[in-house]
């Protein structure tokens, strides 16, 4: 960190003595005040619900201007990357910080490809839930099962160990999740190819059979590789804060990156794709694109409980970056599959019209985010909505673990440990049962 040569001075309108606080400024971004001795200085805390003016960390990861709607990679745009590089190139990025040259890109592939397997052992792991489980539910289960299986690669504390736990969660995931798939709609399980791409073979995995032979349409592995790039990672968000907070305690990376799994389960994070389509389901139920203006007004309604799912986002205050390049990718797939006169993505357009030009929404920046767009994507592939959010969870590990192994690699960290304003009743005596 770069210490600025101002700094911030606490007054207190109690005559209190004044506090010189440290100001330090990042390569982009908001300034930063060092609040680390507050407490020592003055017994008190700062108070910060959702910690919307926080900084948790020092990162090199991540950046979001959301004002300007720009989302960078190591410093790399989103645009660039989603559409000059595939999903393996973009964690090369963010596991060691640079792209790979030919070379190193060939050997980081190798290395995943030959991961791709799991355990045998897994499968009767599986059995123990119930065929109509939510694949998030079967997801936090298996990735915490993963310590179990490979407990050769648990010390976070060793950064050989923590390589090999990086490159084994990005390798085995989608063979988790076709697992899962496949265990929910009683198929059998469809091993990995060696000889397939990272997305061409989770299409494999997820949609071959043992009964013909599965050609991968380069379209939909396209899609599916941008999908997996635009979701890698976003910064300080709830699952990354909660997969820093786990592994600040210093448990092993699977145990971390399975609470990570379990946060994006939520419909405010992870789950949002799948609720955005949802609401264009009920929509069409409802009677389509002639309903969307009564929609619309239930939606503004503030005494109704309708919410516009897939549209404006705690950071973004502008068009989501990734939102036109899954739009983008939407036309591409639909086109490819013959879906263009799709009455759901029909409604989608509508719908995305009509809030981009409606006053209401236009005064709230409530732009189209990129959850709009991927859910109509995966369904058009074939991908059933409960399964959503674990393909998100797929592509965030990259970011789970980028993040995981900075923190590990901070000398200025330290478990985690929040405070809080206490609000319950003072100390008092604990009477006798006949006296209460």
């Amino acid at each position: 960190m770069k210490a600025s040569d101002t700094k911030a001075t606490l007054s207190f309108s109690n005559g209190g003595q004044a506090v010189d606080l440290p100001i330090y400024k990042g390569t982009l971004g908001p300034d930063v005040i060092d609040i680390r001795k507050l407490y020592a200085q003055t017994g008190m805390f700062t108070y910060d619900p959702g910690f919307m003016s926080t900084a948790s960390c020092e990162s090199a990861i991540t950046y979001i201007d959301g004002d300007k709607g720009e989302l960078l990679y190591r410093g790399y745009p989103i645009e660039q990357l989603a559409t000059n590089c595939d999903f393996l190139e973009t964690c090369h990025l963010l596991l060691y910080g640079e792209l790979p040259n030919s070379d190193e890109k060939a050997k980081f592939t190798d290395l995943v490809t030959h991961h791709t397997m799991v355990n045998e052992q897994m499968q009767f792991f599986l059995r123990g839930f119930r065929r109509d489980a939510h694949p998030m539910a079967i997801m936090t289960g298996l990735v915490g099962a993963l310590s179990a299986f490979y407990h050769d690669s648990t010390d976070i504390n060793n950064p050989k160990h923590r390589e090999i736990a990086a490159v084994r969660l990005i390798a085995k995931m989608p063979t988790l999740v076709a697992m899962a798939y496949k265990y929910t709609v009683g198929q059998p399980y469809m091993y990995p190819k060696n000889d397939l791409s990272y997305a061409g073979n989770f299409l494999h995995m997820m949609f071959a059979t043992p009964c013909e032979e599965y050609k991968v349409s380069p379209v939909l592995e396209r899609a599916l590789d941008r999908i997996f790039i635009l979701h890698a990672d976003h910064e300080q968000n709830a699952s990354t804060s909660t997969v820093r907070l786990c592994g600040s305690s210093g448990t092993n990376p699977f145990a971390a990156i399975a609470a990570g799994v379990a946060c994006l389960w939520g419909p405010a994070h992870g789950g949002a794709n799948e609720a955005a389509l949802n609401m264009l389901y009920d929509i069409q139920k409802a009677g389509g694109v002639e309903k969307i203006g009564e929609f619309i007004k239930q939606v503004k309604d503030k005494n109704s409980n309708v919410k516009l799912m897939g549209f404006g986002h705690r950071v973004y205050k502008n068009y989501d970056p990734r939102a036109k390049l899954m739009q983008e990718t939407c036309r591409e797939v639909l086109g490819e599959l013959g879906l263009e006169n799709d009455p759901l993505f029909k409604l989608a357009m509508a719908l995305e019209k009509i809030a981009l030009e409606d006053e209401y929404f236009v005064s709230r920046k409530l732009y189209p985010n990129v959850d709009f767009y991927s859910g109509i994507v995966q369904r058009a592939i074939g991908i059933p909505v409960p399964l959503f959010t674990a393909i998100f969870a797929l592509a965030r590990t990259v970011g789970w673990i980028a993040q995981l192994n900075e923190m590990i690699g901070d000398p200025d960290y330290k478990i985690g440990r929040p405070r809080q304003l206490f609000e319950g009743s003072p100390k008092r005596d604990v009477k006798p049962i006949g006296a209460r």
